[in-house]
């Protein structure tokens, strides 16, 4: 057990290193926070809302992670396959899935470290009143679990292709449909359409649907639940497909 943990502790720090060597990292977290903070306070209306809320904060969320995430994750595999380096990383004593877990961890971190720079925003709204920072907090949590389950699906679509910019491509395909399927305007119109019970069924899968609970302050099981489901399922398709690529 403690091997298998320094082995993914070692993964973790050779991931996260190749994040702050490359300027892209940087790029990628000065344009998120100018972005959250354009639409907090812009787009949002925060100064006119005249709530001492982080609504408007956690609102554009899912939108922004939508880009965010499969930058940071699109490199995961695909650039080990475009080197020639996978073959080499699963030589060494290390199983596939230490791989899978040090990797994402390290990628997680990195959008961790992104959603922890947006404080000041906490702070702010702290200065200007009087806010539940219960409910900040569980803004937080549910967010830092929507970008983890974004992270892994683009996690799984790197492992497919060796093309960073496919996998890019894809893996915003696949985010859009799960905050479509849930996006009230989407849904409203499908109702027009469809049964009732098929659309609930729909946007039970929808990111919005789950993550609108912890923007409330709301700690349901089953939102948690579901993320990690997401994540879970992303990740053991991701060990499918990298024990493919070595058995071929």
């Amino acid at each position: 057990m403690m091997g298998a943990w320094t082995n993914i502790k070692a993964i973790m720090k050779r991931e996260l290193g190749g994040y702050f060597t490359s300027p892209v990292a940087y790029v990628v977290l000065v344009i998120f926070l100018l972005l959250t903070g354009f639409f907090t306070f812009t787009v949002g209306n925060f100064f006119e809302r005249g709530d001492a809320s982080l609504v408007s904060f956690f609102t554009w969320h899912p939108w922004l992670y939508l880009f965010l995430v499969p930058a940071a994750g699109m490199r995961l595999w695909a650039e080990e396959r475009r080197l020639g380096t996978l073959e080499l990383l699963l030589t060494m004593p290390v199983t596939a899935w230490q791989a899978i877990v040090g990797k994402f961890l390290a990628s997680w971190l990195f959008l961790l470290i992104a959603l922890a720079l947006t404080f000041p925003v906490w702070i702010t709204v702290n200065w200007l009143g009087s806010p539940d920072n219960g409910v900040i907090i569980a803004g937080y949590v549910g967010s830092a679990l929507l970008a983890g389950s974004y992270l892994a699906i683009s996690c799984m679509t790197s492992a497919i292709t060796r093309n960073q910019v496919i996998s890019f491509i894809v893996s915003v395909v696949i985010c859009l449909f799960l905050i479509l399927a849930g996006f009230t305007p989407v849904t409203d119109l499908l109702v027009r359409w469809a049964n009732p019970v098929f659309v609930q069924t729909i946007a039970a899968f929808s990111v919005m649907t789950h993550f609108e609970g912890f923007q409330r302050g709301v700690l349901d099981l089953r939102d948690v639940v579901f993320f990690v489901s997401v994540i879970g399922f992303a990740l053991f398709t991701t060990g499918v497909i990298v024990r493919s690529h070595r058995a071929g």
